[in-house]
């Protein structure tokens, strides 16, 4: 079983990207679609504490429902903005990476370079034709 977990949407380039970087490095991430297997209200609460961010950090505005619901109200508490993840996954900012070194939201999809045990292996170049990793596997 891999020691990297990753909470991706397919659909996401960034978490495309994500995804690629981790296997540049040589390792076979568990992949979790959040949206089709959303992680229970524990596990999503670990995750932000462990992330070390706030909760409305996680809050994902484009292509939701955060105007409809009002998750803009900075009143709302914690509790709530959780509650409304939970009912819509898809309010979850992606993708979210957890590895040995660390648990993070990871955008841009390089920020992952930080949290990954083996270095790159391999050139990479994300989907928009920006080079993250050179023919020596170093970050440019």
């Amino acid at each position: 079983m891999s020691q990297i977990t990753i909470y991706h949407n397919p659909q996401c380039g960034t978490s495309r990207n994500t995804l690629e970087l981790i296997r540049n490095s040589g390792e076979e991430p568990t992949v979790i679609e959040y949206l089709k297997t959303p992680p229970d209200r524990a596990t999503l609460v670990r995750l932000i504490q462990d992330m070390g961010i706030e909760v409305r950090a996680l809050l994902r505005i484009k292509g939701t429902p955060y105007e409809e619901m009002g998750l803009g109200n900075a009143s709302l508490s914690d509790e709530k903005l959780v509650d409304a993840m939970m009912e819509h996954p898809i309010l979850i900012n992606r993708p979210i990476v957890v590895t040995p070194l660390g648990t993070r939201l990871c955008r841009p999809s390089e920020a992952v370079l930080d949290l990954l045990p083996q270095p790159q292996r391999g050139s990479f170049v994300k989907e928009d034709g920006q080079v993250v990793i050179d023919e020596h596997g170093r970050k440019v």
